[in-house]
């Protein structure tokens, strides 16, 4: 049994990475931190670079409960995350979301709303709230 926490290198992943720590330590379970690329990773600002890599790393090495880390090129963002999720019996899904224009609401494809509906377990959707930064 898992969580695992969408990871993006900005304050939208770090909270999502401070969530699903939070939740896999409650629940005793392992936490899964997935970062995926399209493959246009020197373009993709979510897709962390290799000294943000190892500042995450030591992050996850400090916490108490056992976690994996994942930082793949994939063709479906989205589908990398179920799939870790599926792989790994993921009880929760962690994602950060960023506030999205009337016309973005409109437009289906966003990441967080795949994941919301296409997720077999449940999904916690967290914006950045002052909570603690795993990484500082």
């Amino acid at each position: 049994m898992s969580v695992v926490v969408m990871y993006s290198p900005d304050e939208f992943g770090r909270v999502a990475l401070s969530y699903g720590a939070t939740e896999a330590a409650r629940r005793s379970e392992r936490l899964v931190v997935v970062n995926p690329t399209k493959g246009d990773s020197f373009v993709d600002q979510k897709f962390a670079r290799e000294d943000e890599m190892s500042t995450l790393q030591a992050a996850l090495d400090r916490l108490e409960v056992e976690s994996e880390l994942r930082h793949e090129v994939v063709p479906d963002i989205a589908g990398a995350v179920l799939a870790a999720a599926g792989d790994t019996g993921a009880t929760l899904i962690v994602v950060g979301i960023r506030p999205r224009t009337p016309v973005g609401k409109l437009l289906l494809g966003s990441v967080a709303q795949r994941l919301i509906l296409d997720a077999e377990c449940p999904v916690l959707a967290v914006k950045p709230d002052g909570s603690e930064d795993l990484l500082a």
